[in-house]
């Protein structure tokens, strides 16, 4: 890991993911949040003041990103309730199956490697009455829009610790046998290559 990875791009990953559209989609979804919670890309911890320590029980954060998890110290010991971070990867979680009664995934299924893999974890990991709530940028519907994120998205990555501007999220999660529930969508404000935002529920079909 070269000199950018390791000091300057977790900086500039947490700035961008805390401008103020991304706060604002974020407190729409992590309040929603109740008992142990699993954080998949849990990163400088940006979600961790919008859980609500009266409906929380736990965070377990999973990311595999020792340099960006080091901002995440003052907002971490700053919780009302327990968290730990698992340096892995969402692909594979080393937590028994139907641990957790919610997954939070915010702005990380743009980065996993393999997306699909990691919201079937998140299936796996689901109490029975468990859900998975999330919000992501992707896809745009309009194909000016959509052009340009595939043009951008070889040079994109490789700049922003491999984020693609336009996954389409919501066929991720239905590929991943998972169940939408109340998803939203719509532009928020940034470029508009990145700013196409769904956001919602899911639950394990």
């Amino acid at each position: 890991m070269g000199f950018y990875a390791r000091h300057v791009l977790p900086r500039l990953l947490d700035a961008a993911c805390g401008c103020g559209s991304i706060t604002y989609q974020r407190e729409l979804v992590v309040p929603q949040a109740s008992g142990d919670v699993v954080e998949i890309g849990i990163g400088s911890g940006l979600n961790l003041p919008f859980y609500d320590p009266a409906r929380v029980s736990s965070v377990t954060g999973i990311d595999p990103d020792d340099a960006i998890w080091a901002l995440a110290a003052d907002r971490a010991s700053a919780c009302d309730f327990p968290v730990r971070r698992l340096g892995l990867s969402g692909e594979r979680i080393d937590l028994p199956d139907a641990s957790a009664d919610t997954v939070v995934i915010t702005y990380a299924l743009c980065t996993i490697p393999d997306p699909e893999a990691a919201l079937r974890e998140a299936a796996r990991l689901l109490k029975p009455d468990g859900r998975v709530l999330f919000t992501e940028h992707g896809l745009a519907p309009d194909r000016s829009v959509a052009r340009w994120q595939r043009r951008i998205d070889p040079v994109w990555s490789r700049i922003a610790g491999g984020c693609h501007s336009g996954r389409d999220i919501p066929a991720i999660f239905r590929r991943a046998g998972l169940r939408l529930h109340d998803l939203q969508q719509g532009y928020v404000p940034g470029p508009r290559v990145l700013a196409y935002n769904y956001w919602g529920a899911a639950s394990a079909a």
